[in-house]
């Protein structure tokens, strides 16, 4: 059964991302990748009930996306179908992090379905990425989420990337709409940098937590820091671990937060200090454990 209290609805892309081989710049293996899809794939992982409505294609590496997805465990029933290809993004790693070039027109991938009608049968509705900002997703994402804030539990992952929010197409603009409209936003440091230029991201999380909304804010090895608008803020630090790999780290980071928000009882923007801590810690290890190692799957002990 698609839906119920404890699931998690979560809007946007599965694509592919195209990566370096270690060793060998010039060869690029296809990874399973698109934020929202890391988030399902992290939640079924972390034992969280989701289900995952995004654009599904007819290529071979839809059917990649699809095996991915199920095998995880995460419930396909609320997918858009159509027999065009699947989005592409070029990976290009660097010291300063992952850049994107994107291969997005005329794909399956942003054929998603509008569910504003399904969002109040989810304990909680996830939304971000690319498909938020690029159509005719972006149209159904924005609806979705009108509907989540109305009636479920509307979460925010802008998830900025630098070359295709900020530009003709407004992306940055959406963005802002949709933490406007969110019950609980998670994003980095970067994120805020880049949405509210000229500000400090502190002083942003500071606003937006006023407006009765929690508001996760990561920083990569510095570590995470919980807003709300009645309570100092939480902080807690990193953990500790080598890292291999950073593709899909702030991803994890964000199923482990819904997906421990929901293991202490209900999905909500106000949790107590100590769940707070709790939930921050949880999903600092769930993003360690993809640092760890290639892939994108989150695993906490």
């Amino acid at each position: 059964m698609t839906g119920g209290p404890g699931a998690v609805l979560v809007l946007g892309e599965a694509l592919v991302d195209l990566v370096p081989v270690a060793g060998d710049g010039g060869v690029r293996t296809a990874q399973s990748g698109g934020a929202p899809a890391n988030v399902a794939v992290g939640l079924a992982t972390l034992g969280t009930s989701v289900s995952f409505a995004g654009g599904l294609g007819g290529d071979g590496f839809a059917r990649m996306l699809e095996e991915r997805l199920r095998n995880a465990g995460v419930d396909l029933t609320l997918c858009g179908r159509s027999g065009l290809p699947t989005a592409l993004a070029v990976a290009e790693p660097d010291a300063g992090g992952t850049g994107y070039h994107f291969h997005l027109q005329d794909t399956a991938t942003f054929r998603l379905p509008d569910l504003s009608a399904r969002a109040a049968g989810f304990g909680a509705v996830y939304v971000g990425g690319l498909a938020a900002v690029v159509e005719p997703a972006a149209t159904a994402v924005r609806a979705t989420a009108l509907a989540a804030a109305e009636h479920s539990l509307l979460v925010v992952d802008p998830n900025v990337r630098q070359d295709r929010t900020l530009g003709a197409d407004h992306g940055s603009a959406a963005l802002r709409e949709l933490c406007g409209l969110a019950h609980v936003v998670k994003a980095s440091d970067e994120d805020l940098e880049r949405l509210w230029p000229g500000q400090d991201p502190e002083e942003t999380c500071r606003k937006l937590a006023a407006g009765g909304r929690l508001v996760v804010l990561t920083r990569g090895a510095r570590g995470s820091t919980a807003y709300t608008a009645t309570a100092p803020p939480v902080s807690v630090a990193a953990a500790p671990v080598e890292v291999v790999n950073t593709i899909g780290a702030g991803d994890a980071f964000a199923a482990g937060l819904l997906s421990r928000m929901g293991a202490l009882g209900a999905f909500t923007a106000t949790p107590g200090p100590q769940e707070l801590r709790d939930m921050l810690a949880f999903a600092s290890r769930a993003a360690a454990s993809v640092c760890a190692r290639a892939g994108t799957e989150p695993s906490v002990d």
